[in-house]
């Protein structure tokens, strides 16, 4: 596992990272009024990440250093669509949906133990409800 107030300390200084696109693995960017996942592929830093106050890595994060422009572009690319999946699911007006969504995709990106180690706090950020509502979701959910 990476060392996370490295991690941190690195990109506050500007830096730029590339999570590790062969295995299953994220990072979660804990900003002042939010939360972004970067999902496998997906470039980090930069002037984009400057303003994250705290990180957690999801499943076995692996962290590389683009080679060069190409890889640091498809990086973006990568990010974007980790940025855009993720709006799809904000998009939904419904807390209690956007909710269970987030819920089923970490489930589906990792698996069910990975989706538990988040807290509801870390999820709600993601996906903009209280976290009371994931909790709910979740409750919900284990006596299905």
């Amino acid at each position: 596992m990476e060392d996370l107030s490295e991690i941190l300390t690195q990109l506050r200084q500007n830096g730029c990272l590339l999570v590790n696109p062969r295995r299953r693995n994220g990072i979660i960017l804990i900003k002042p009024y939010h939360a972004e996942f970067a999902g496998p592929g997906s470039v980090i830093g930069n002037d984009f990440d400057r303003d994250v106050n705290n990180i957690l890595a999801v499943g076995n994060l692996s962290l590389l250093q683009p080679q060069n422009s190409e890889e640091k572009r498809k990086g973006y690319l990568i990010r974007r669509q980790w940025v855009l999946l993720m709006k799809q699911i904000v998009d939904n007006p419904i807390p209690r949906e956007r909710a269970q969504v987030i819920l089923n995709q970490f489930e589906h990106w990792f698996d069910a133990t990975t989706a538990t180690l988040l807290s509801d706090e870390i999820f709600a950020l993601l996906v903009g409800v209280l976290p009371t509502t994931i909790a709910e979701v979740r409750r919900e959910n284990e006596r299905l």
